[in-house]
């Protein structure tokens, strides 16, 4: 699949105004967090929503074994997880598993959930994506990735969970080019997850019938990497439970709060909504 340039993938026409204010909706989300951040802050590089030391939290840097040898990830645990305490693991977008992947690792953390953020490109060297802006020097190495290895690296991640949280059911998740590797795993790894959830993952190639576990999605109706109306086809199409909204004045990659792309009324709203998915079909 032609890898999505997230860049210069949304209509110039979105109405970035409707977002750039403290709506009610962000203020809360954001507060939710128990930070101090303004709404202004976000969009550009900016400290972490969640440090590295908040006290709610622990941090790991991992070494996952897999069938092509070991790759590195990036892992938190809230402090008070218990064997039973929910995972997810994130699949990260195009550029790595950088400094918005490893905060949305930690902001999960701090909802209450064991997450880790395997490196795919671990194997390959490719450079870090932390402030990066150009999407060029990412797309050989995403070429790279193979969809067997990917898998199975992804069920590094969910085994690691298991090795400190027994009891706990696991969930997939992702952004862009990890959106799409998330939807797969409900094909590819269907034993292994209990939910799937993807931020403008595109489904194309994916038989929605062929998906047997609770689908989330979130995706940007200006977005013109991927067509509102296949989301929207995509989702008539599936069989299991389902929540899939599509923004309609934002983006692509409208979540990512450390790039100009970010929109905080749909950041917000889907972040909420996912909170809720992963406690319904996670949580017992």
């Amino acid at each position: 699949m032609k890898e999505i340039d997230p860049t210069n993938s949304t209509s110039p026409n979105v109405r970035r105004s409707t977002f750039l204010g403290t709506t009610a909706a962000a203020a809360a989300g954001t507060a939710t967090l128990g930070t101090a951040f303004a709404q202004s802050a976000l969009g550009k590089l900016h400290p972490p929503l969640v440090p590295e030391d908040d006290p709610s939290i622990s941090v790991e840097h991992v070494r996952l074994a897999s069938a092509a040898g070991a790759i590195s990830a990036y892992a938190a645990l809230p402090r008070s997880a218990t064997v039973a305490t929910p995972g997810i693991v994130v699949t990260m977008h195009i550029w790595g598993v950088d400094t918005s992947i490893r905060d949305f690792v930690r902001r999960l953390a701090k909802a209450g959930f064991a997450a880790i953020a395997p490196d795919l490109y671990g194997r390959l060297g490719a450079p870090t994506g932390d402030g990066a802006t150009d999407f060029s020097v990412f797309r050989p190495f995403a070429g790279k990735l193979d969809r067997q290895q990917t898998a199975s690296d992804l069920r590094s991640g969910a085994q690691w969970v298991k090795t400190r949280q027994a009891r706990a059911r696991i969930a997939i998740t992702g952004f862009c080019m990890g959106g799409a590797i998330a939807l797969r795993q409900t094909i590819d790894n269907p034993d292994v997850f209990s939910a799937a959830s993807a931020w403008y993952g595109n489904p194309a190639g994916i038989d929605p019938a062929a998906v047997t576990m609770p689908v989330l999605g979130s995706y940007g109706g200006r977005d013109t990497s991927i067509p509102a109306d296949s989301v929207r086809a995509f989702q008539k199409a599936l069989q299991v439970p389902n929540d899939i909204v599509v923004y309609d004045d934002a983006g692509h990659a409208f979540f990512d709060d450390q790039r100009s792309s970010y929109v905080a009324d749909a950041a917000e709203d889907s972040w909420r909504r996912a909170q809720a998915f992963f406690t319904k079909y996670l949580k017992t």
